[in-house]
């Protein structure tokens, strides 16, 4: 049975990476299982994409309307694939990273658990399916938050925990009240509902709302500044880059395979998830413009830049989701590549504070190379890729026939290019051009490391920092591969425009 391959990608990192966390084998072994696991978790994924397309896996029948299973589709392999591969990268990037902290076991046995339970999130045939990996990803990522038990750590923690709990009971909740409208539970293209959608649309508003949590669309988006600076950088790369997306992947079930866009197109749910992602993409980006650290700068950006793939979900028309999972895979590449570009920093230097990046460009050159790759793609200037997804939102928007949405959403992604270009552009003009008054060999002022041993950190002199390969390499993979992709990357947008159209 093939489709029992769809297992593998599920069950192995859970298991494997609860068996590391118990085992504690020491550095060594287990920087080699890490990425023994990581590799073997990305062999099973892409076996699964290519033997299990379109094939379904009962797992568990628990009672009426209450089955767990798998089914995988084209949404389900995109998120689950782009996971896979970058998740290599992060843990690769981790070794050097986490010389310096303490609990490796736990950080890299949960690293891997939350990817087996984001796979769980891309494979889900159905709601109960969906909700359970959802809650159980939640509990596998919380202590890569609170990992170094600081005060503020703990709290973000907390926090995170609380927010993405009420966020999926908000979820819940609606889908009790919608499964009575349903003519079946598995996820199909064009939606479940039987008769008028009128009954319903206040509990596919709270499925949506509620998973859209994850994504950091507001008012629900209060934990994502707090959790990502305190976080490990590689963690916090995770979290911004792809388990955010968990959130998208689970609200695009809902509207198109659960409600259906037609059912939406015109209602009053479809205008107020818009409004709502159109704040959220505004207030993003103020924030992270007046932000001053570095990685809580990121993180303001994410929930901004996450919205954007909203936003095209919302639009309910092809070419909006189009544009919406090009953004998808751009923004999962470009913010992976900003925070562990930051993780780098901090590792190297101790500095956390952008006025304290002046120069870093003569320091760490590569590394702010990659930086600034992954800024011109989330501004969206050619050749990045992200020029094309936000090409591709606009039209979209245009195109969708959504009242006033028709010239907004065009409007508030070219100003919020503006804001994401003057928060991100200054730090690279900054780091390479730092002026005739900067010293290269002065110390400036830094802050602590975030969570590591490394003391107070900063500069020892002039000269260049070095990064091992172990940082090296994922750094380079990515800002290459944004290049590549946003200049000859036409058969992975065809592939995601095949997708987008079978769901619209």
């Amino acid at each position: 049975m093939r489709e029992m391959w769809m297992l593998a990608p599920v069950l192995f990192p859970v298991i494997s990476g609860a068996a590391l966390w118990i085992w504690n084998p020491g550095r060594t072994r287990m920087r080699a299982a890490a990425a023994v696991l990581s590799l073997g978790e990305a062999v099973c994924s892409w076996l699964a994409i290519l033997n299990c397309m379109e094939m379904r896996l009962p797992l568990w029948n628990i009672g009426p309307g209450m089955e767990l299973c798998f089914k995988l589709d084209g949404i389900g392999a995109l998120f689950s694939g782009l996971a896979s591969l970058i998740w290599v990268l992060v843990v690769f990037f981790a070794f050097e990273y986490m010389e310096h902290e303490t609990e490796e076991a736990r950080f890299f046995g949960c690293l891997i658990m939350s990817l087996g339970a984001l796979t769980g999130v891309a494979y889900a045939g159905n709601f109960v399916t969906l909700y359970l990996f959802f809650e159980m990803m939640t509990f596998f990522s919380v202590p890569l938050v609170f990992h170094s038990r600081k005060r503020e750590a703990l709290r973000a923690g907390m926090v995170y925990l609380a927010y993405s709990m009420l966020g999926a009971s908000i979820a819940l909740g609606g889908y009790f009240f919608f499964r009575r409208y349903a003519f079946g539970t598995d996820f199909r293209a064009g939606g479940i509902l039987m008769g008028e959608a009128g009954p319903v649309l206040p509990a596919v508003f709270c499925m949506a709302a509620g998973f859209s949590c994850k994504a950091g669309l507001m008012p629900l988006h209060p934990w994502l500044p707090i959790a990502h600076p305190v976080a490990p950088a590689p963690a916090s790369a995770v979290l911004s880059g792809l388990i955010t997306k968990a959130g998208v992947v689970a609200v695009i079930r809902v509207v198109y395979h659960m409600a259906g866009p037609e059912i939406l197109r015109g209602t009053w749910v479809q205008y107020v998830l818009l409004s709502m992602a159109v704040l959220t993409i505004f207030t993003g980006s103020m924030l992270a413009y007046k932000e001053k650290k570095l990685k809580k700068r990121l993180a303001c950006s994410s929930f901004s830049q996450v919205s954007y793939v909203l936003f095209g979900v919302f639009l309910l028309s092809m070419e909006g989701l189009y544009g919406s999972l090009l953004q998808m895979v751009f923004h999962a590449l470009a913010k992976n590549a900003l925070f562990l570009c930051a993780g780098a920093v901090i590792c190297k230097t101790g500095c956390t504070r952008i006025k304290d990046l002046k120069g870093m460009g003569r320091r760490m050159p590569s590394v702010m190379v990659c930086f600034a790759l992954a800024s011109l793609s989330l501004v969206g200037i050619p050749p990045a890729g992200g020029f094309l997804a936000k090409w591709h939102l606009a039209v979209g928007a245009m195109r969708a026939g959504a009242g006033l949405f028709v010239w907004l959403g065009p409007v508030v992604l070219m100003v919020s290019a503006l804001l994401t270009a003057g928060y991100l552009f200054p730090v690279i003009v900054e780091a390479f051009f730092p002026g005739r008054d900067w010293q290269d060999s002065a110390k400036p002022k830094a802050d602590k490391p975030e969570a590591g041993k490394w003391g107070e950190g900063g500069w020892s002199g002039a000269g260049a920092v070095t990064v091992s390969l172990f940082m090296g390499m994922p750094l380079g993979v990515l800002g290459i591969s944004l290049l590549v992709l946003g200049a000859v990357g036409n058969p992975v947008f065809e592939c995601l425009r095949g997708i987008a159209s079978a769901m619209v």
